[in-house]
């Protein structure tokens, strides 16, 4: 079994907002620093793109994905490879899930700077500002990739 079964389905209007998000980041708005990742689809072949907000941290570039075990972390896991675009600027990368052990304090920053946003999303008993103990017994919920 995988160690993380939280998910939490994108709703309509999450997928509104998540399409005019990446069209922005498309065009090279940087709004709140979000890009679109471009992964391919592990049973379709075909690219899956979605916004997402990627954290740098202690010289390390992270995507962490506080939705859960959802679609793209999952073809994420099986192509271990993707692209990051904002406007013009489209770049190759290697995504390597990060230990579960290593997550808490990458998960920490993601949440100080984006909490506002994607609070709702996080598992059930978890909240934006859990304490370090609190925040590491939930890290094996939140996927997180480094980027490279």
């Amino acid at each position: 079994m995988e160690p993380t079964s939280h998910h939490v389905a994108p709703g309509r209007s999450d997928r509104l907002f998540n399409a005019v998000v990446r069209w922005l980041a498309d065009r090279g708005v940087n709004l709140a620093g979000a890009q679109t990742l471009t992964v391919v689809g592990r049973t379709s072949g075909t690219p899956q793109r979605i916004p997402v907000n990627p954290i740098s941290l202690d010289g390390g570039e992270y995507l962490v994905a506080v939705r859960g075990n959802t679609q793209w972390v999952r073809n994420a896991k099986a192509a271990g490879t993707a692209h990051l675009r904002r406007g013009r600027h489209d770049r190759s990368v290697t995504l390597a899930e990060v230990a579960v052990a290593e997550r808490a304090p990458i998960i920490r920053a993601y949440l100080d700077r984006w909490g506002w946003e994607v609070g709702r999303f996080l598992p059930d008993g978890m909240t934006t500002d859990l304490s370090d103990d609190q925040l590491r017994t939930h890290a094996a919920s939140i996927p997180v990739f480094a980027v490279s």
